[in-house]
This record gives structure tokens, C-alpha cells and sequence, in this order.
């Protein structure tokens, strides 16, 4: 038994050492695996919940974003998508939609999400219930921004809370000062 034991720690450290540890880059366009469980905390996010047709017969305030896995831009957008789950929860519909399978097709179907895509990640677009177009921006769109679009397209009061993006994968959601009533009060 004793010399069993010499043999097994040296097959552990041999596997140790031929492990590669994971390194996962915000700042680059490599692919690290989906940018929301890694970059935004929120894997939840993807697949998304309903798709855009869906949404559109269900007449609900649907937010579609286009991004890459493989993207530093689309990565460094991330959290802003997983904050908007926060604040939002289930009173509108958030789909991530990557956009890999775009491209080189043309789509005519304003049901269809890939009608909306115009070529550029991170792209943010806010549809309303009855298929108006609220907001369609391309790049790094603050979430104050989508916060009103998605306020105009629901009817819905904007959150009375705000989050603040520290850094990718860390929120704020204390809530600010200005306006605010604990609800617990």
C-alpha cells in the first residue's frame, strides 16, 4: 500500500502540470465560451426566453441585442445586458441574439430578428408590443439610455433604482439616494 501512494502523487503532479489553465479576455475577439456567465454573471441570458415573434404576438416590449461571443466589444457590453435583467426581471423581453447566422442572408420578415440587424455589434434594439421601433443604436448604448426607450415602448415607469457598471461582471444595485423609498418602509 505504501508504494502506491509514491505512484499516485506523481500521477497527480504529472496531471497538474499538463493542465492549461483557462485564460478568458475581455479586450480581445478571441472565444472564451458565451460572454454572459463569463463577462456579465448572468448565463441565464441565453438561450433567450421567447424570440422576437413571440413577443410581437404576445404584444410585449421585447429588447433585441446582436453581439459575438468573439467579440471585445460585444463582451464589454455584456453586463449592461445582464443589468437590464436585473431591473427589469420579466416585464419585458430580453433577447440576445448572436448574429453568426446573419451573415450573407437577407431577411424580409419584420417577425424575424434578423430583419432588425444592420451589420454592427453590439447593436441594441427596443421594439414595442405593436412592433415600433423605440430605439436602435449600435456600440456601447448606456443603460439610461435603454432604461427610456424600454419606459416609452412598455408604458412602464423606469426603475426608481439605478446599477452602476463597475467593472465587467460587478454590479451596483444599491439604490441611489435621489428619489428612492425602501419599499420595506
Amino acid at each position: 500500500m505504501f508504494r502506491l501512494i509514491p505512484k499516485l502523487l506523481t500521477l497527480v503532479l504529472t496531471l497538474l502540470l499538463l493542465i492549461n489553465p483557462v485564460h478568458a479576455s475581455r479586450d480581445t475577439n478571441s472565444y472564451d465560451g458565451n460572454i454572459f456567465p463569463i463577462y456579465a454573471g448572468n448565463g441565464s441570458l441565453v438561450p433567450p426566453r421567447s424570440s422576437l415573434s413571440t413577443s410581437l404576438e404576445n404584444k410585449r416590449t421585447s429588447v433585441l441585442v446582436f453581439y459575438l461571443d468573439d467579440s471585445s466589444t460585444s463582451k464589454a457590453f455584456a453586463p449592461v445586458l445582464s443589468g437590464l435583467k436585473l431591473l427589469w426581471g420579466t416585464s419585458i423581453d430580453i433577447t440576445p441574439v448572436t448574429t453568426d447566422e446573419f451573415q450573407g442572408i437577407q431577411v424580409n420578415d419584420p417577425n424575424e430578428e434578423a430583419y432588425y440587424w444592420h451589420g454592427n455589434i453590439p447593436q441594441v434594439v427596443v421594439i414595442d408590443g405593436e412592433g415600433h421601433i423605440q430605439l436602435d443604436q449600435d456600440g456601447q448604448v448606456s443603460i439610461e439610455t435603454i432604461n427610456k426607450a424600454i419606459s416609452k415602448a412598455s408604458g412602464l415607469k423606469e426603475p426608481e433604482f439605478s446599477i452602476s457598471i463597475k467593472s465587467f461582471n460587478e454590479y451596483n444595485s444599491e439604490p441611489s439616494k435621489e428619489g428612492y423609498t425602501d419599499p420595506r418602509q
